[in-house]
């Protein structure tokens, strides 16, 4: 008996080593065959979506897409919410609700939920967690429970080549301007004007740009290396490990 389990024991062993890389292998084909772009949009007809963007399997919450437009080249991450009205089947009118920019990154497990109007522009970039909405709770009737009482829609905007860091929330009416970096884990309400650092909840400016002066108060760590001269595209896609080539594009460079 002691030499039958001796030679089980392996055997085991080397099943369930294969059926881990199986489950791996099929989960990685479920990821790609679920990603929904424009060539494979899936049951989902998006207002507008662009060339090269993608939104990764599996997706969060999506409804009412006829009203979200999303610009090209833009990566939305894993169970991300992007959803506009209410409830699935409304007719929310001629115009988008939410519309992303562009270049944008949305971080996974975020949450895009619009009401009245949701504007993020070209090249704005999200962590993870980050929950994004115009519209609010009212409390004012104590009589009325909260989630009864008509709620408060005011338009939010997020301006080109902004950062949002992870857990931030963006609350109804922020109209943050263009390069704004708002801190992980801050509460935005209200105008940020351009090229700002925001921080806390609820988040207030600690960081400004000067024409003259430049950063107040200063950056104090050095700024980051560029990529040296003559660096080519294929040195630089094995260097951070990601596939830039545009739709269309050879898997090669044409030969010189």
């Amino acid at each position: 008996m002691s030499i039958v389990r001796r030679l089980l024991g392996p055997v085991r062993e080397g099943s369930r080593r294969a059926v881990g890389r199986a489950v791996h292998r099929g989960w990685r084909w479920a990821q790609d065959a679920g990603a929904v772009s424009n060539r494979n949009p899936g049951p989902y007809r998006f207002g507008e979506l662009g060339d090269g963007t993608k939104l990764a399997f599996p997706l969060g919450t999506v409804f009412n897409e006829r009203w979200i437009t999303i610009g090209p080249f833009s990566i939305i991450g894993e169970r991300v919410t992007l959803s506009a009205g209410f409830l699935p089947g409304l007719d929310l009118g001629p115009e988008p609700i939410v519309r992303i920019g562009g270049g944008c990154v949305i971080g996974r497990g975020s949450h895009i939920v619009g009401h009245q109007r949701i504007e993020l522009g070209d090249d704005v970039w999200t962590g993870p967690d980050v929950y994004i909405t115009d519209q609010a709770h009212e409390y004012r009737d104590t009589e009325l429970p909260i989630g009864k009482q008509w709620p408060r829609n005011e338009p939010v905007s997020i301006g080109a080549g902004s950062w949002i860091g992870t857990g931030a929330v963006i609350l109804p009416g922020a109209r943050i301007g263009r390069n704004v970096v708002v801190a992980a884990n801050s509460v935005v309400a209200g105008e940020v004007p351009d090229y700002a650092v925001v921080a806390g909840a609820p988040a207030r400016q600690v960081r400004t740009w000067d024409p003259e002066q430049g950063w107040q108060p200063p950056i104090r760590h050095d700024p980051p290396r560029p990529v040296p001269d003559g660096v080519t595209a294929e040195q630089l896609r094995a260097l951070v490990g990601w596939d830039l080539r545009l739709p269309g594009e050879s898997e090669r460079p044409p030969a010189p």
